[in-house]
């Protein structure tokens, strides 16, 4: 078996084992085989090629590795929120008088009833809409988005 075969079969193993990890470094190093695969198909030696293999794996760290990086992992701020950090940004109504002072007051959300609490320190009358902007345990911090005279 010549080394080119075994630079492919190097490169080969290095892209399937990548499926399974994150990161696109043994993808870097697959290149690098690739690239050495070529070199060793016109014979050179051994010492090239392993030479070959360091540059083009070197390369493809610095100029492969973050296009990928960019185009196939999604930063943490785009994960889509769950549970009660779902309720963020979600609009509802005062079911019971907001009163800052004696820490009292229920709101409904999405169908569910909570204690709410004024993150604006103001009262919030029955029947005004809110939007949350914090959650903190069985407690919605809302602010006041539109005036109502229904109590």
């Amino acid at each position: 078996m010549e080394n080119w075969h075994l630079w492919l079969i190097a490169a080969g193993i290095l892209f399937i084992a990548e499926l399974f990890t994150p990161g696109f470094v043994l993808a870097c190093f697959g290149v690098g085989c690739l690239v050495s695969a070529l070199f060793a198909l016109f014979g050179l030696g051994l010492v090239a090629e392993i030479i070959v293999f360091c540059i083009a794996s070197f390369i493809s760290f610095l100029a492969v590795r973050p296009l990928f990086i960019r185009y196939f992992h999604r930063p943490d701020d785009t994960k889509a929120r769950t549970n009660v950090d779902a309720l963020v940004g979600k609009t509802g109504l005062v079911t019971m008088k907001i009163v800052p002072a004696i820490e009292q007051g229920r709101v409904n959300v999405g169908g569910e009833d909570w204690r709410g609490v004024s993150a604006e320190d103001c009262e919030i009358e029955k029947g005004e809409r809110i939007e949350v902007t914090k959650v903190e345990g069985t407690k919605l911090f809302v602010k006041r988005i539109s005036q109502n005279a229904g109590g």
